[in-house]
Parts: C-alpha cells; structure tokens; sequence
C-alpha cells in the first residue's frame, strides 16, 4: 500500500523536471543575453588598416565602447576582396562577441568568387546599415568635357576610345562605370589597376582620362587644380560638394550608385543582441560629431532597421551579381 502510495509522487516529480528543466534553461539563456555584453566586443574589418570600412569603424567604436558598456576592438582581418576576415566571422561563435563591419562587396563577391568557403546570406546575421559611400566622377584637366552629357556624347562619337581607370577586375568603380556604359549605351574602355591608388596615379598621370574615386582619395587633387570633378554617383547631391551635380542630373537620369558599408554577426546571432546592437548603431550615427566625422571622409551616415537591412540584402546580391555578369569580371 505504502509503495502504490510512492509512486504518484515519482510521477508528479518526473513530470515537474520535465517542466522545469526547459523553464530553468531558456531563463538562463535569458539572463545570458540580458546581460550581453559582459567582456569586450571584437568588430572586425576584413580590410587592411586606412581604407573606409576602417576609418568607419574606428569612429564609432568608442561611442559603441560608451553606449555598451564594454569595449569595442578592432581588428583588421584584409585579404583576398574581405573574404579572408569574413571567413573569420562566418566560423565565429554567435555570441555577440564577434561583429563585421564590412562594405557591399560583401554582397558582390558572392558572384564574383566561383567558390567561397561560406554562404553569404545563410552564414550571417544582418545587424544595419552603417553609411554609404558616392563616389565622384573626375576627369584629367586635359580631357574635353565639363559634363555627363558631355561625356555621352565623346563616347558615342567614340565607342571603345575612351578609356577609364579602376581599383581593378570586379571593384566597386569598376561595376559602377559598367552600369553607366549599359544605361548610357555607350562603350568605354576599362583599364583595371591594381588597386584605388595606383588607378588614381594613372589618372594624374595622363594614363586614363578618367575614373569613379572616394570624396576624401581625390578632393586634394581636385582643389589643387590636378583633377576636374564632373559629378557624383549619389542619388541627390553630396553636403560635403553642393556645387557638384548628381550623374541623373547632368546627363544620365535615373543613374544612382552608391557604395555602402553594414554590420552583420555570425548566423544565429540572438535577435535580442541583434537588435541591441542596432538600436546603438543607429543612436551613435545620429550624434553630430559621429554625423561631421563620416561627413569629413566622404561617408555619409545611413542607420536602418534590422528588418530593412536584412531584405535588401537579396536584391543587392541580385543588382551586383547582373552587374558582374554584365561587365565580364572574373576572379580565381
């Protein structure tokens, strides 16, 4: 009698573990995340230090350090277009102890590397927007036009003749000037340097009449007198260059590109430290000495809800990868 009257009560205490052990884990995994961050933030940057992805992310480092409570690191993982860092990141524990700051290229190298040894949408976590980058198109003071039109027409007068310069084989400057040819209907030709640097050199140098460049790599140039600024690749004009006009405006319209930079984290990043993180971001990009400094190097702020960032991610994936395919660059 006494042992029927004992095994009810196994019953009720196996039961109540099975309730309770489930309960007991995702409230500690709650408290683990309400508590995040509890140890310093690593963001990195899959570029080597001095280019915009790091300027970008040396700003408002500090402020996330202030706003988290932690500190937040940088560490520069370069090589091979951002795919060595991103691998990096891809491979990451998704804690929120490993962040990316990274550019649009990103989204890009998805087509332009016929094999990467990560998915670029299943193995992260979009966190925001961080800013976008216009470019600006210069030209050599000896190259005759002083507009887009001006430049549609040579090229159409010229087809194949007019030759522009480029960070290489499937950058940035280089997909921008192919969708201009493609909207314009025009044939430039395209001469791939070795990087921003030595492309700008070859337009100093009277190598290439003209080429897409960052605000802050040719405004010196352009105020010396050594480059002419015909217009920038934004959709509106820059607060930094009033006086330059959009591409849509002086000739082509409806033309808009603009390089941007994002966060993402490792997949399965916690929603509730995604969206801690971007809730910072956002707050950091809106204060006006974050808003000045961006403004300085060519960078213009772009805060965007987590939601927003992560459905743009498949179109630009789609708009890059038709550009690729269009301008025929290949990496091996």
């Amino acid at each position: 009698m006494n042992e029927m009257n004992r095994m009810p009560s196994v019953a009720v205490l196996a039961a109540m573990v099975l309730i309770v052990g489930p309960l007991a884990a995702r409230s500690t995994a709650a408290m683990a995340q309400q508590a995040w961050p509890v140890k310093p933030v690593r963001m990195l940057i899959p570029w080597p230090p001095g280019g915009s992805n790091d300027v970008a992310g040396r700003i408002i480092a500090p402020r996330l350090s202030e706003a988290l409570g932690q500190q937040v690191t940088i560490e520069n993982r370069g090589g091979a277009a951002g795919t060595v860092g991103a691998d990096v990141v891809a491979r990451a524990e998704p804690d929120g102890y490993t962040l990316m700051l990274h550019s649009v290229t990103h989204l890009s190298n998805a087509a332009l590397y016929p094999k990467l040894s990560y998915d670029t949408v299943r193995d992260f976590t979009p966190i925001g927007m961080v800013s976008t980058q216009p470019t600006l198109l210069v030209v050599h003071p000896s190259f005759p036009i002083r507009s887009v039109k001006d430049l549609i027409a040579l090229a159409r007068a010229k087809p194949k003749q007019v030759l522009y310069g480029s960070a290489g084989n499937g950058s940035a400057p280089h997909l921008s000037m192919t969708l201009f040819s493609s909207m314009a209907k025009v044939e430039l030709e395209h001469v791939p340097y070795k990087g921003g640097g030595p492309a700008l050199a070859g337009l100093l140098g009277g190598e290439v009449p003209l080429m897409l460049a960052t605000v802050p790599s040719v405004m010196g140039q352009v105020k010396a007198g050594k480059l002419r600024a015909v217009a920038t690749t934004s959709a509106r004009r820059l607060p930094m260059l009033p006086d330059i006009p959009t591409v849509s405006e002086s000739g082509l319209p409806g033309y808009e590109m603009s390089p941007w930079m994002g966060m993402w984290g490792p997949a399965r990043l916690p929603r509730p430290i995604v969206d801690q993180v971007n809730r910072v971001l956002a707050k950091v990009l809106s204060t006006p000495d974050v808003r000045d400094q961006f403004l300085q190097q060519g960078l213009e702020p772009m805060a965007m809800s987590v939601d927003d960032f992560a459905a743009l991610i498949p179109r630009e994936i789609e708009r890059y990868a038709r550009l690729i395919k269009l301008s025929g660059a290949r990496v091996e």
